[in-house]
């Protein structure tokens, strides 16, 4: 697919007590009382990579460079000083880690919760999420995702709930409040044999109004005249080494791109405007199983999303892209070495993820099967003391290990630790981090974009600068 040329293809388609307004505390706090915004947003664009680490934006930006000799589109905005850009504060009210729903929740409600939670208060106030004032507004609002669409980080734009993980009741109320875009994963929060009240929850969208979409050929067939729910897979989508590496699952399952490009295109005509969150979800999840291949395809695969929206923005004129993310996640890098180049090179051979890999070795592996398996993923033959401590794993000799998407307690730390003979790529752990993030913006608003935000003030800047008041 021919990169920055989506639209020209037809067939792709917290700050204390005060008495003034959340708004006000936000113009003062970042200096922006003096400024007046000359130029109003029609629309927004919220892209956001999951857990995305500094050195993930760095070791994508090396990935493209190497093989396309053209870098990402985000930093690439950077080198033609087309965007402004900052850093950002994203603790919650809990700690200085946060999780996915108090970032998003920040954003969202314009307030500091505690990890866990969406948009409920430390004593147990509602705050209403930003893309509910934009539709109250008379703007179309929607959300794009490759993880569960009721996940935490659509989630805190859209709703208010006291538990992340309560998702069945999550999809119920985005059917109360009637979005018009909503794309993702999560088919076991929407069919009635999987639920726990056996609700048939993709009926009860068709009988309000949407068009229910579970597959890529069907999503191109939408139209603009309804609301559109797309469940594209169980829960999330695949990665997309793993989508690239499978003709079924091309066939099948829409990139995060098409996503983007289908979203806009439904919602661009409206004549208030609209706003859109797009996520790169699976980022965090590769993070967390410190997954290399996982980690840096999908993270090309929200570059790609980014020149969707791109592509829109500089032809419209009117709308503000907002480029970021909502932690940091394990904290990769490249690590010096005589053949840093060489062995960093080595990923553009990889043709699966670790969590392919590793869900396939059984116990009734032969050693050899082992290496081979790997060897044919990642195109490089371990030794076989490593593959007889991979091996381990499945005849309980090796002690499982943990992690937050790692249900099956494989070995994703060892399998990346010995990737790293081959890759140079190091990991401080596998969870989320305390960084500061990077943001950028793009488009009308941007020249008022302070160098250093708090993350609830991006929920009043976005306000501020599409003209909507509190």
């Amino acid at each position: 697919m021919e990169r920055r040329n989506f639209f020209k293809n037809a067939s792709l388609f917290g700050l204390g007590a005060t008495l003034l307004s959340p708004v006000e505390v936000f113009s003062q706090a970042s200096g922006l009382e003096k400024k007046k915004f000359n130029k109003i947003a029609r629309n927004i664009i919220f892209m956001v990579s999951d857990g995305m680490s500094i050195g993930t934006l760095n070791m994508a930006d090396l990935y493209l460079k190497r093989t396309t000799g053209k870098g990402t589109h985000w930093l690439n905005l950077y080198r033609e000083n087309k965007v402004s850009r900052g850093l950002m504060d994203m603790a919650s009210a809990s700690s200085i880690v946060t999780d996915s729903a108090a970032a998003s929740s920040s954003w969202g409600g314009g307030h500091r919760v505690e990890n866990g939670k969406l948009n409920f208060g430390t004593n147990g106030e509602v705050h209403t999420p930003i893309w509910q004032k934009f539709k109250k507004a008379g703007k179309k609002a929607g959300c794009v995702t490759t993880v569960p669409i009721t996940h935490a980080t659509p989630a805190g734009f859209l709703i208010s709930a006291k538990n992340r993980g309560s998702m069945e009741d999550i999809a119920e109320m985005y059917l109360e409040q009637n979005f018009d875009v909503l794309m993702g994963g999560g088919h076991e929060v929407f069919a009635s044999d999987k639920r726990k009240d056996s609700k048939d929850m993709y009926l009860n969208f068709e009988k309000g109004g949407y068009q229910v979409v579970k597959n890529r050929t069907d999503l191109l067939k939408t139209s603009s005249g309804k609301p559109i729910l797309g469940v594209f897979h169980e829960d999330g989508l695949p990665y997309t080494i793993d989508r690239n590496s499978s003709p079924e699952l091309q066939e099948r399952i829409p990139t995060l791109a098409e996503m983007t490009y289908k979203a806009i295109e439904h919602m661009q005509s409206h004549p208030d405007g609209f706003v859109l969150q797009v996520e790169g979800g699976k980022v965090d999840w590769a993070a967390h199983a410190n997954d290399i291949g996982g980690l840096i395809y999908d993270q090309v695969a929200f570059d790609e999303a980014l020149a969707v929206a791109l592509d829109f923005a500089e032809k419209d004129g009117n709308t503000l892209i907002i480029i970021t993310t909502d932690h940091g996640n394990s904290n990769p890098g490249v690590v010096y070495g005589k053949e840093a180049n060489e062995n960093f090179d080595r990923i553009q051979k990889f043709k699966q993820t670790n969590e392919w890999i590793l869900n396939g070795i059984t116990s009734d592996f032969t050693l050899e099967q082992v290496i081979e398996r790997i060897e044919y993923a990642n195109g490089f033959k371990i030794s076989n003391e490593d593959a007889k401590e991979i091996f381990g794993y499945y005849h309980g000799l090796e002690k499982r290990e943990d992690g937050l998407y790692n249900y099956k307690k494989l070995p994703f730390k060892l399998l990346s630790d010995i990737q790293k003979k081959f890759t140079n790529v190091g990991w401080i752990g596998d969870n989320h981090s305390a960084d500061y993030v990077e943001i950028a913006m793009f488009g009308p608003g941007k020249e008022n974009h302070p160098n250093f935000l708090i993350n609830t003030d991006l929920h009043y800047f976005m306000l501020k600068v599409a003209g909507i008041k509190e």
